[in-house]
């Protein structure tokens, strides 16, 4: 995955200062969380750059090699665990560091980059984020997991900046169960990143309170 991500982009307000890097769920595309920015309330001011990508398309083999959109193939979805691609998590982080990058290049700090993601998303959200570089503004993982652990034991550099979460989870999740959810909160939060955790009485999905809380939590970040 060496060439850039196509991304639909939405700009909040005008003169952005901020950006919010969102990827899309498995079999989802980057149209999936469009909708969801005018519910967040955020103010005019500061403006912000909203980054959808798509996915590549590849074979996944959870599904029975069905090609679809999908950051990694997933070999299996075991209740308490994934097996993956390893190879197609280092390619997708490598990917949304591109991302990252072009937001510098237009005038944007990483410290002022937020990444977000949902589900498998969500993965390449915290893998992403717990390993790079420099601080970002902050980290949104929604229904998400993280299945590679050790890879970002290996990668996060020494004195790494640790940028906030909000992670969210719903509590009747049969996708991603929500031990995963709390699985991957404990690690950020053993490696000293506040996490602002929140779980909702619904499947694998998000809700209308979940969408005020990121909301929210954003706002308080937006200074």
């Amino acid at each position: 995955m060496s060439h850039e991500l196509e991304c639909i982009e939405l700009l909040h307000g005008a003169d952005p200062r901020y950006a919010v890097i969102w990827l899309h769920g498995l079999g989802a595309d980057g149209s999936d969380f469009v909708p969801v920015v005018p519910e967040l309330g955020l103010a005019a001011q500061p403006g912000v750059r909203f980054v959808f990508p798509n996915a590549p398309e590849i074979p996944v083999t959870c599904n029975g090699d069905y090609v679809m959109p999908a950051w990694y193939d997933i070999v299996s979805l075991d209740p308490d665990s994934r097996r993956i691609d390893e190879t197609g998590m280092i390619a997708s982080c490598a990917a949304i560091r591109r991302l990252i990058a072009r937001e510098n290049a237009r005038g944007i700090p990483c410290s002022h980059v937020f990444l977000a993601g949902f589900s498998q998303g969500g993965a390449v959200a915290y893998a992403t984020a717990l390993t790079h570089p420099e601080a970002l503004a902050g980290i949104i993982a929604l229904s998400a997991y993280l299945p590679v652990e050790a890879l970002v034991e290996r990668e996060a550099l020494p004195g790494h900046a640790v940028p906030p979460v909000f992670a969210a989870h719903g509590s009747e999740d049969d996708v991603v169960a929500p031990a995963l959810g709390r699985r991957a909160r404990d690690f950020a939060q053993a490696r000293g990143h506040a996490v602002h955790w929140h779980e909702y009485p619904m499947p694998h999905t998000l809700c209308l309170e979940e969408v005020e809380d990121i909301g929210r939590w954003l706002r308080e970040r937006l200074v």
